[in-house]
């Protein structure tokens, strides 16, 4: 028998628990009816407790560096962490994560993951190097506070108001309190921006001339990707991120990247300050900030900063302590692995030979020349390898679905905690090297128009027959530990039949047996998410972040017209054909609205002398025209014309909601 010695023992920090797991343990029985057909959550089999326990050997757990980082520089953390907004509802919470206080991985999690999610649970305010500190665990990323002659400058102010709140109100109750004196913003993801108001109210920014600094093309994707594909990357969120999960031995753990989403208020304040290019230098309340551009890697905008007063490197996103995302689970563009790979280095060569220390808006920074100098070039050489070999197998004429199950770390990078898969995964950043390069089709033509799943799976169902004897045979296969086909071939049956309650509550049992097994939080909470809905019979009711429509608000009319386009059923508006003149009064801009066959086009700074109408109207009432309400359109505008256009232009505006099925059709 294997002896359970701890990595540490008990690691107590201004009141909080955490107790962080090594070496290998006997796996206790595991359950016996997992693959009893009802629509009960389960417990871990014995294949998959096997499975998890394999892991202790894989990996180091007596290696303490990360663990020695994740604590170094605790000033304060509050026993109790649980934030509400004004209704009482959770928005925020690290109690709900006391079960980690157990020293033991249960079945139900993978030991790595487990011991990241530890990890992650360290929360509170820390000094990273002299006059600069994070706050860290108070939301999905970091907080971090500069200190200047006379107060504040901030990098990333989280993503709930809520939550940059209390925040500042930890710094402000240790530190003492002082003005915020700018904000920097280091790339276009909301939760690097949204918390803005809860540290710095807009009145405040205005009469104080406070900078708000981001990179180039920052606002363009902010709204764009929060907007445009928004409500399908919301529902596909709660996927990745856990959000309708427990947060217990048998639900969400962390996503490698922080404990998960918070639920609070969203706020958008527009930068005022601009980066544009590489070595661009601004000074800030006496301290200097140099920064470093990285268009495409983590972000499509997005920099990193160097401080020389303080030997300080900020790395944005670009290294988190954990492998990343080509492409992300909840959907968005992908990524330049090739791009990213070299930035880092470029980064290394500017400011590595000075840099003391390293830190970054997710996990917790890293000290020391020789540390990071390895901790920059590991992460740039996953990020290469994984785009060069990836090329290497597409060249050789592979698919993505074959390289990922070819291709493999080298043995000294898999095996570095700061680079495991509990974020960004091999398999699923193959496929997005593979999308960058060759897009959708593998070349076989029978992929060039597959049939629709649900009639797919319908034809399938009737070649193979006698479902119930597929389900027995699915099975006998869930029992020999083969989740995944289990899982493929059940899903099928839901996708023919719907109501087919064994099949729905079997691939439950085997989804939720893969999430058990996965190192990546998103992938744990996309199985478990996955069979908790199987199992609900139905797709949850939409709970969007308030606060979102303030992005909304931010649009230029430009992208206010590329919206429209988006929800304007062109299909069902095939004979809606006309030109109409735009103008926006309060901004004084014009624009030519073309629609042709039901398809929204537009022009800038022109108007047509043969348009079928002259709309003029204030921007306010674009949202109207945006929601279909043609009368609120009318109250607000002046319309010469067009009134029957008006009419059938927002009777085929669609609404979206984020309520749509995944799992099923």
């Amino acid at each position: 028998m294997k002896h359970w010695k701890p990595w540490v023992s008990v690691l107590c920090l201004m009141g909080m628990t955490v107790s962080l797991l090594s070496g290998c343990r006997e796996a206790p029985a595991a359950d016996s009816e997992a693959s009893a057909l009802n629509g009960e959550q389960k417990g871990a089999t014995q294949i998959t407790a096997q499975l998890n326990q394999e892991v202790y050997a894989l990996l180091d757990f007596d290696d303490q560096q990360e663990l020695e980082f994740a604590q170094r520089g605790l000033i304060s953390a509050p026993e109790s962490l649980e934030l509400r907004d004004e209704s009482g509802k959770v928005i925020w919470s690290q109690d709900a994560y006391a079960f980690l206080e157990d020293a033991d991985a249960p079945d139900t999690v993978n030991p790595s993951l487990w011991r990241n999610t530890q990890l992650n649970h360290i929360y509170g305010l820390f000094e990273v190097i002299d006059g600069i500190y994070q706050v860290r665990g108070y939301d999905m990323s970091n907080i971090t506070f500069v200190k200047g002659e006379t107060g504040w400058i901030v990098f990333d102010p989280l993503m709930s108001v809520e939550c940059a709140q209390a925040a500042k109100e930890l710094v402000d109750e240790q530190l003492g309190e002082y003005p915020i004196m700018g904000v920097i913003i280091s790339h276009s993801h909301v939760d690097h921006f949204g918390g803005i108001k809860g540290i710095v109210s807009e009145e405040e920014v205005a009469e104080r001339n406070i900078p708000i600094i981001a990179p180039e093309g920052f606002e363009e994707h902010a709204i764009s990707e929060n907007v445009y594909a928004g409500t399908a990357m919301g529902r596909r969120a709660a996927y990745q991120y856990g959000t309708l999960l427990d947060k217990d031995e048998e639900g969400a753990m962390c996503i490698g990247i922080g404990m998960g989403q918070s639920k609070g208020t969203l706020s958008y304040l527009s930068p005022t300050d601009i980066i544009c290019e590489t070595g661009e230098i601004r000074v800030i309340d006496g301290v200097t900030f140099e920064f470093q551009m990285t268009p495409g890697t983590e972000a499509p905008a997005e920099m990193n900063t160097w401080l020389p007063e303080k030997n300080a490197l900020w790395l944005a996103e670009n290294c988190t302590g954990t492998l990343h995302n080509l492409y992300t689970l909840r959907g968005a563009q992908v990524r330049d692995g090739n791009a990213w790979a070299n930035y880092i280095m470029e980064a290394l060569a500017r400011y590595g030979g000075q840099a003391q220390v390293v830190f970054q808006s997710h996990n917790w920074p890293h000290w020391g020349s020789d540390v990071i100098q390895e901790y920059m070039e590991n992460t740039a050489a996953v990020y290469k390898f994984i785009h060069d070999q990836t090329l290497l197998y597409i060249n050789q004429g592979y698919t993505e679905t074959e390289i990922t199950d070819m291709i493999q770390l080298p043995a000294d990078l898999e095996k570095v905690w700061y680079t495991r898969q509990y974020y960004g995964t091999l398999k699923h950043n193959v496929k997005a090297v593979y999308q960058k390069y060759m897009g959708w089709y593998d070349a076989n033509p029978i992929h060039l128009d597959e049939l629709a799943p649900t009639e797919y799976a319908q034809k399938l169902v009737e070649y193979l027959g006698d479902t119930d004897k597929v389900l027995e045979m699915a099975k006998a296969d869930f029992e020999k530990g083969e989740y995944q086909w289990v899982a493929e071939i059940t899903n099928a049956l839901v996708y023919a039949d719907p109501e087919n309650l064994d099949a729905r509550y079997l691939c439950a049992d085997a989804l939720e047996q893969l999430g058990y097994q996965a190192e990546s939080g998103p992938w744990r909470n996309a199985y478990l998410t996955g069979a908790q809905e199987l199992r609900s019979m139905q797709p949850p009711a939409s709970n969007p972040m308030s606060g979102a429509a303030e992005m909304q608000m931010k649009m230029g009319v430009d992208l206010m017209l590329e919206y429209l386009g988006i929800r304007l059923d062109s299909n069902a508006a095939e004979d809606l054909n006309g030109t109409i003149n735009l103008v926006v009064t309060d901004l004084e801009e014009a624009y030519v609205i073309t629609l042709r066959s039901g398809v929204l086009l537009y022009q800038e700074d022109v108007q047509s002398s043969e348009a079928d109408a002259t709309w003029s109207m204030p921007k306010a009432a674009l949202f109207a025209l945006l929601q279909g309400n043609a009368d609120g359109v009318r109250q607000a505008a002046q319309l010469q014309g067009g009134e029957d256009l008006l009419d059938s232009l927002c009777a085929h505006i669609q609404i979206f909601t984020p309520d749509f099925a995944i799992i099923e059709p």
